[in-house]
């Protein structure tokens, strides 16, 4: 970052150099994007600790859905800390945010679990979600806003992507203290101590990354653009109607979310979530390897956003963000299905040799999940897709006669299900115990293995995959905040920016991992999910095309 300062043909603000205004702006946003991922990270043990009293596939996908619903809240944070952030300055607003975050996260740590507190462990756990999901709405657009205002029009693609590349080093340090927690902790109390207790310590951790992040941020102080329109009295006194009141720049606000911003949300939390889920819920590998693949993959990131944001203040925005979508609507379906083939080649040679089918009366048959846990999934087919589901196996679905019960073929051998319908609570059980037991047996007699073996990986296969992925989401990401910077005006910047920023990114990015998953449980097919992402990149594809312009070098004190 030493050289980027050298490149300032502006002073910035009562002496701060732009090296200072990176650093300051990275770190914080370092921080909340470490607090925010620490949670994704931990899904699986989070659904046991909280949402214990549903079932397995409900509880998973209500950590999921829990998830999304942190990113659910950024846009309304995005609303209030914009119209902050154009009235009374950007500095003010992103530094309330990073102690809102900060003070959510290890409140996280803290709570009781279901076991514990009933009902009220899970509906704590949602507030401080919210506010989470809230803080960081106001934080992104404040950090990258300030960066731009301060850097030389030739240099704020480089500038702005370091401010990028503060999620790769959240995510990083995220990934790299759940290692070394479940390492120490395990090595001291057993392996069982960290699902029980050490997945506090990460959140807890945040207390001492607050601090320093409040102690470098209060050394700020407000932007060159902000400063000059506030002494010349150009700041909106109605930043919500002018930036969504006037067509002009509605029309701006419209062509960031669905040119930009819908494919940002798909690719980025897919690359980086989604395949969490991927590896860890259907192939079967150990949350370990997980941690350490995605420590090498996020660590490579790190340098990517760097190098496209610098191409783009070369060549443009407009040709680097395409690339970086483009590429991932290519690789989507092979790469996932390179994933299975390095990742877990049994379970990929199984799926090819034996296929499975589930014979069924469709009237029988529900959808595989429920994030309020209030379906009971007890008829045969329930508990036969539900058995599967969990397993990572993906089965076809033929109808079967009416009120027959479900029937699992597995090659030539077919295991019948029972219906659990009507049952008292520990008779159920008893059922839904003995049909996964039968799946079970018959799926490893056909060669499907239970955990991906360690000796069969493919690693550098599967790094080769996770690079390409990368590869696409740090071409998308890494110029976008210039660009949605340079696409607004400085009077609504903050405020019209942040709103599509946090719905991509939020409402369609937030959600990848539990819609995936969900789309996964409902058809059968393990693949079926990717369906989701891809549908929001290609959207993006086409308006970014055709209707976004290019944005290098425009002045940002307009």
């Amino acid at each position: 970052m030493a050289e980027i300062a050298a490149t300032t043909t502006e002073a910035p603000a009562k002496g701060a150099s732009l090296q200072t205004v990176v650093a300051a702006s990275a770190a914080g946003t370092t921080f909340e994007w470490y607090d925010f991922f620490v949670f994704g990270s931990l899904t699986t043990i989070i659904s046991k600790t909280f949402f214990s009293g549903l079932n397995e596939t409900a509880g998973y996908i209500a950590a999921l859905a829990l998830f999304g619903a942190g990113f659910a809240f950024r846009p309304i944070g995005a609303l209030v800390f914009g119209r902050i952030g154009d009235r009374a300055g950007r500095k003010g607003a992103f530094l309330v945010t990073v102690v809102l975050m900060g003070g959510a996260t290890v409140a996280i740590g803290l709570l009781p679990s279901y076991a514990q507190a009933g009902i009220i462990a899970p509906a704590l756990l949602v507030l401080m979600r919210i506010i989470q999901g809230f803080a960081l709405g106001g934080e992104y657009g404040g950090a990258a806003i300030y960066v731009a205002e301060h850097a030389p029009h030739n240099a704020r693609g480089r500038s702005t992507s370091w401010v990028q590349t503060s999620a790769a080093f959240g995510l990083f340090a995220a990934l790299l203290v759940i290692l070394t927690t479940r390492l120490v902790v395990g090595a001291a109390f057993g392996p069982a101590a960290f699902d029980a207790w050490g997945w506090r310590i990460p959140f807890l951790f945040s207390a001492g990354l607050l601090a320093v992040s409040i102690f470098m941020r209060l050394k700020l102080s407000e932007s060159p653009a902000f400063a000059k329109m506030k002494a010349e009295g150009g700041q909106s006194s109605a930043p919500y109607s002018e930036a969504f009141g006037q067509w002009k720049n509605l029309k701006l606000v419209l062509i960031a979310l669905a040119a930009i911003m819908s494919a940002q949300g798909a690719v980025w939390y897919t690359a980086f979530f989604y395949v969490q889920t991927f590896l860890d819920k259907f192939l079967k590998v150990a949350p370990e390897t997980i941690n350490w693949l995605m420590m090498v993959a996020t660590a490579v990131s790190a340098v990517f956003y760097v190098v496209f944001g610098w191409l783009s203040d070369r060549i443009g925005r407009k040709p680097v963000m395409l690339f970086g979508m483009t590429l991932m609507l290519v690789a989507y379906f092979p790469g996932f299905h390179m994933l299975t083939q390095t990742a877990n080649p049994a379970l990929a040679e199984a799926q090819a040799r034996t296929p499975v089918v589930v014979v069924a009366d469709k009237a029988e048959c529900s959808l595989q999940f429920d994030p309020v846990g209030k379906a009971s999934f007890v008829s045969s087919c329930d508990i036969a897709k539900s058995v599967l589901a969990n397993a990572g196996v993906s089965y076809d679905n033929r109808p079967g006669v009416a009120g027959s019960k479900a029937e699992v073929r597995i090659g030539s051998t077919v295991v019948e299900t029972a219906s659990a319908k009507g049952l008292p609570k520990a008779e159920a059980k008893a059922v839904k115990t003995k049909v996964e037991g039968d799946i079970k047996k018959a799926l490893a007699a056909a060669g499907y293995p239970a955990k991906a073996d360690p000796a069969r990986m493919n690693i550098p296969g599967l790094l080769g995959v996770l690079f390409v992925f990368v590869i696409a989401a740090t071409a998308l990401f890494g110029p976008i905040a210039a660009c949605l910077v340079e696409l607004f005006p400085t009077r609504i910047r903050y405020t019209a920016m942040s709103l599509p920023y946090h719905i991509g990114t939020g409402w369609i990015g937030g959600f990848v991992p539990f819609t995936a998953f969900a789309i996964v449980a409902a058809v059968g097919n393990i693949y079926s999910g990717l369906w989701y992402p891809f549908a929001f990149t290609a959207l993006s594809v086409v308006t970014c095309l055709l209707f976004l312009p290019e944005t290098k070098g425009r002045s940002l004190d307009l």
